[in-house]
């Protein structure tokens, strides 16, 4: 289908939905909310739906987002802090309620399948206007799509701006002094008449004081804003007082260990509960039918975990492995290769003349790309705890939904959301794995059998790698066309794949499910910045054998990679610098040459290097955000281990030294933040760069631990430098953007290096 039918498609939904519902215009305090959804206590006093004072000046703030590592708590923090001109050290988090007021409307109107360049548009601006309007009706609080600073970059500023204005007007009103001759300065409110008390003794009288109309600050006034601040929880985290989803003790909490079918789609036939009925602690044996992605089950219910965890192994179980047991990562990549040579696919960005420039160019250049499989491997092991009780059930856990898990989770014991309750807890780790309810779903029905007493949940790292929503596999044919002065005047792509939205929709809202466009399926390919007269970018969607979910960067994990890649294959067909290359094809794009052309600078771009020493580069737009990024490499023997059959060679490992990275994320709110999630993003990157892959054998996921699920150690960790570009457009995301352009760079380096172009991943170079 063409652009042109697919626009006309979207804006043609658009407008009808906006017909049927008929909203009116809602005003800019639309997301400041009522002091009622933030309500008072004893000790404090709510002034809006997002800020607290107490008596003490203690102020907290309603958290509509989870904290998993990315210091979402610090950043979104600080954005009140500023406003509200309060000590941040002051400030505590607190879980949001359940309301509307909350939801994630950035993450909501960013999945719309845009070109970048195209949001001045009329046809985008409206889609945009009319997805946000629906996005604050549904209040879906979600943590995800590097959106969470976005997101509340106006709403929590304008909750601690209209604070502060309800506080200067109470002290007024007590001194008998114009509004205007008042301050607060780190919490104690000022006169110019040398009066002072601090917000807490005001709270209660603010209270009283209508929410007025506030400007907000101006970057230029900004103290916080912009500096570098420790993270707020960090101490916690040092001293162990954290508590994570795993720590939750409730008084009578019993443990359960569950066996999951081994073979995606596949049912329990059996088990004998009488082989395990007697063993230490053992409470219940019982089977679990598969529920929002979760496979069919067994589990045992005992005093202790370990308990449970050893009585579970010992359990007899049959299962029947239905179609799927003769699945293969073969069978799966001919699908792919079938799907993408057969079938026209959806079209999301058309330019010029399309593919039909690359008919008669001087020169063309075509190359196939694949990535496999990848699941999470989060650090905290699966868990949730879970209480039915009275006919409410209560979670506590720690999820990137709460929103969606207490309307879906809780009608897999027959309750409404009104019914359901979530604690939600740190994070160790959520990288997408924990958008998902199947663990939740699982939680909650082994709760209907424990008489009212909380259980908690417990999945080994084992159950993790081969239970995962993974990272879909994926195939990618690339075509250019240069003319005779080397210029690339056509790109086409055509990627294969399953598809995340669908995938999560089908098994979480059977309902709604649809095959439709996802865009999630091609970014990274179609929305790219490189000024190329025509261009062609299609994708074709299979139905994925093995479940797929949300992994850090989503599609622009892999699809940076089939994109870069081949980047640097047109300017080595061009005969030209992968850099200088790059920079000919931004020149209407001053973010993205600023972007490259400071990682250049930092990395001495074009200096000469050690013998045995390359580098590549990459650049990539995601979440709203620019990245850039140079890897310098080189190569080193393993030595073969003694056990090697005889004539077996030493492998060659790609060492990566370091890494450079510069990135336009908007307005840098706290550059520490900024920095650590470049790292965090470029380590998690290289991992699956350089060793991350789920493959199939008989129906089984092969890989069950970090020892054949491998991880980057911390001895091959390169060192990151991180080049933050000031600016004043909004924040943009910085949880993922990182991830995309690792992969590629190191890619590009390599083929510098040794001359072979390597276009699957992972990268292996044995018996170079």
């Amino acid at each position: 289908m063409s652009l042109t039918r697919r626009k006309f498609l979207l804006a043609g939904s658009a407008t009808v939905g906006g017909l049927v519902i008929a909203w009116g215009v809602l005003p800019a305090r639309s997301r400041l909310g009522s002091a009622d959804l933030f309500s008072n206590t004893l000790e404090a006093v709510a002034l809006n739906g997002w800020i607290r004072i107490a008596a003490d000046d203690t102020v907290s703030i309603a958290m509509p987002r989870a904290e998993m590592g990315q210091g979402v708590y610090t950043a979104l923090a600080m954005l009140i802090a500023e406003e509200l001109d309060c000590d941040i050290n002051k400030i505590r988090i607190e879980q949001a309620p359940p309301a509307s007021l909350y939801g994630n409307v950035a993450m909501l109107v960013d999945s719309l399948p845009f070109h970048p360049d195209a949001h001045a548009s009329k046809l985008v601006k409206a889609s945009e206007w009319i997805v946000g309007k629906l996005a604050r009706e549904l209040g879906l609080q979600i943590t995800g799509g590097s959106s969470s600073v976005k997101d509340a970059w106006q709403p929590m500023r304008l909750a601690g701006a209209s604070a502060k204005a309800m506080l200067l007007a109470a002290a007024a009103s007590k001194w008998g002094v114009p509004a205007a001759s008042c301050v607060i300065i780190n919490g104690l409110v000022q006169s110019n008449s040398g009066k002072s008390i601090g917000i807490g003794q005001l709270a209660k009288e603010a209270s009283q004081h209508p929410i007025p109309d506030v400007e907000l600050k101006t970057p230029a006034q900004f103290k916080l804003i912009g500096k570098p601040q420790l993270r707020l929880d960090a101490a916690s985290k040092t001293d162990g007082s954290a508590q994570f989803g795993i720590d939750v003790r409730l008084p009578g909490m019993l443990y359960a260990a569950v066996q999951m079918c081994p073979v995606v789609g596949g049912s329990l036939k059996n088990f004998d509960a009488n082989a395990v009925q007697n063993l230490p602690g053992v409470q219940r044996v019982m089977g679990i039918p598969p529920a929002m992605g979760a496979q069919a089950a067994v589990a045992i219910i005992a005093q202790h975990y370990w308990q449970a965890k050893q009585a579970i192994e010992k359990l007899p179980v049959q299962w029947d492995f239905d179609r799927n047991a003769g699945l293969s990562t073969e069978q799966i990549f001919a699908e792919l290769k079938t799907a993408l040579n057969s079938k026209e696919g959806w079209s999301y960005f058309e330019q010029g003349k399309g593919q039909q420039a690359l008919e008669g160019a001087a020169r063309t250049l075509s190359a196939e790309y694949s990535a496999p499989y990848l699941a999470h491997a989060v650090m905290e092991p699966i868990n949730c705890t879970a209480q039915l009780k009275d006919g409410k059930l209560t979670l506590w856990v720690g999820t990137q939904v709460v929103g969606p898990a207490r309307l879906f989770v809780g009608r897999v014991v027959g309750l409404d959301a009104e019914d359901v309750s979530i604690h939600v807890k740190l994070l160790g780790g959520g990288f997408g794995r924990r958008l998902e309810l199947d663990f939740m779903a699982q939680a909650a029905l082994i709760a209907k059998q424990t008489d009212g007493q909380p259980v908690q949940v417990i999945w080994t790292k084992e159950q993790d790698i081969r239970h995962d929503m993974y990272r879909p596999a994926a195939l990618a044919r690339m075509q250019a066309a240069l003319d005779e002065k080397g210029k690339l005047i056509a790109l086409a792509s055509k990627q294969a794949s399953g598809s995340i939205t669908y995938d999560w929709m089908r098994r979480n809202i059977p309902a709604l499910a649809s095959p439709t466009p996802d865009k999630t399926t091609d970014e990274g390919l179609f929305d790219r910045p490189y000024e190329i007269p025509h261009q062609s970018h299609r994708q074709v969607s299979i139905q994925s054998p093995l479940p797929l979910g949300f992994w850090r960067s989503v599609g622009h994990s892999m699809n940076a990679f089939f994109a870069e890649s081949f980047m640097d294959e047109c300017a080595f067909a061009a005969g030209k610098d992968p850099y200088e290359f790059r920079l000919s094809l931004l020149q209407q794009h001053p973010r993205h040459l600023k972007v490259l052309e400071t990682v250049a600078k930092e990395s001495g771009w074009g200096k000469p290097l050690a013998n045995g020493k390359a580098r590549g580069i990459a650049l990539h737009q995601s979440f709203g955000s620019i990245v850039a990024q140079v890897a310098e490499i080189s190569l080193e023997k393993k030595q073969k281990p003694q056990t090697a059959p005889a004539g077996a060679l030493a492998s060659t490992l790609i060492r990566v030294h370091q890494v450079w990275c510069a990135i336009d994320c908007g307005f840098a709110v706290n550059p520490n933040i900024i920095a650590q999630q470049m790292e965090s993003s470029v380590i998690f990157g290289l991992s699956a760069a350089l060793f991350g892959e789920i493959t199939v054998q008989d129906g089984h996921i092969k890989q069950s631990n970090y020892h054949d699920y491998q991880v980057l150690r911390l001895e091959q960790a390169p060192v990151v430098h991180t080049t933050i570009i000031q600016s004043n457009y909004p924040p943009s995301g910085v949880g993922e953007p990182g991830t995309p352009p690792i992969a590629p760079a190191i890619a590009n380096a390599l083929f510098s290096l040794t001359g072979r172009r390597l276009r699957t991943l992972p990268l292996r170079l044995d018996h170079v």
